[in-house]
């Protein structure tokens, strides 16, 4: 009888990936980089085993969005008082905090569990087109 194959998590080696943002749509972008996150573009993929990647993003201030999602694009966040709701405007939080654009982004495609804060732990946006993660030698992100 042969057995089935379950890979391990800790003996999976992890990569650095490397995604520029540049001029790339918003949401086509997060689904690569979820993908990359959760490990599912890996032929050993297993659902609750920890294969993914961890991303780098830069330029997450040239992410490219389509139609009037600039301006009627709203985030909210809250304080926890009472009347401590914010709106921001897409426009805003993209000068603002560009990060946290393409971070929501990413968030609401990984799954609703435990896994998300730790997939999201892994992933790093920047603003610009530097980064602190040289010594980790990522690899550009292929399609």
């Amino acid at each position: 009888m042969q057995k089935t194959y379950y890979p391990k998590g800790d003996r999976a080696p992890s990569r650095w990936v490397l995604v520029d943002a540049d001029g790339q749509n918003l949401g086509r972008l997060a689904t690569r980089v979820a993908v990359a996150l959760m490990g599912k573009a890996r032929p050993d993929y297993t659902p609750g085993v920890d294969l993914g990647d961890c991303v780098i993003v830069i330029n997450a201030k040239k992410v490219a969005v389509t139609g009037k999602r600039m301006e009627d694009k709203v985030y909210y966040r809250a304080s926890g008082y009472p009347g401590g709701l914010k709106a921001i405007p897409m426009k805003v939080q993209l000068a603002k905090h560009p990060e946290r654009v393409l971070e929501s982004a990413v968030r609401g495609m990984l799954p609703k569990n435990r896994q998300r804060r730790r997939l999201m732990g892994r992933l790093h946006i920047y603003a610009g087109p530097d980064h602190p993660h040289v010594a980790q030698k990522p690899v550009p992100l292929s399609a």
